[in-house]
């Protein structure tokens, strides 16, 4: 993600989120650049879609995800998830962690895929929807069973043509 995204960013954020972020902090998480990763999905040009994750020590934290109305149940948040995820390897992570609805379970159905868990609630952690958040958790990243459920994923992606091959950056999110 880049200064330039934000306008297509903050349409989708508008668009699928009650509470959407700000521009100023997209702009100042995007200044933080050895702790934090946002990648777009994009389409023709057009951003579809986007992640968000923030390090600390070594747990990844999937700050915000979100794919355009018009282009969900595609393979594009599983696309982009994926890719945070290998960052956030990349970054040293061992586990990795994110909020969810507690009535969102198509996102919990994907999350479950990358080996996230329940592991806890947060009372009216979407309180302009008052709204529990669920808390779930993806531990041993980088481990055997982390690696190969990250296999299978790319497998599916790669089945849908979401990704090409792991030298070909054509279908990744920049």
């Amino acid at each position: 993600m880049r200064g330039a995204d934000l306008d297509e960013v903050i349409a989708i954020e508008r668009k699928v989120f009650s509470a959407p972020w700000s521009r100023s902090l997209y702009r100042d998480e995007l200044a933080i650049t050895d702790t934090r990763r946002y990648l777009v999905a994009s389409e023709h040009r057009r951003v579809v879609g986007y992640v968000g994750l923030m390090m600390i020590l070594d747990e990844a934290h999937v700050t915000t995800i979100a794919v355009d109305s018009a282009h969900q149940g595609r393979g594009i948040g599983k696309l982009l998830l994926y890719r945070v995820l290998l960052d956030a390897i990349a970054l040293g992570a061992t586990c990795a962690t994110l909020e969810v609805r507690v009535s969102n379970t198509a996102a919990q159905a994907l999350y479950h895929q990358f080996g996230f868990v329940p592991a806890g609630i947060r009372k009216n952690y979407y309180a302009d929807v008052n709204e529990d958040g669920l808390v779930m958790w993806a531990y041993g990243l980088g481990e055997e069973a982390s690696r190969h459920r990250l296999e299978k994923v790319r497998a599916s992606l790669e089945e849908r043509a979401l990704l090409v091959r792991a030298d070909d950056p054509r279908g990744l999110p920049r």
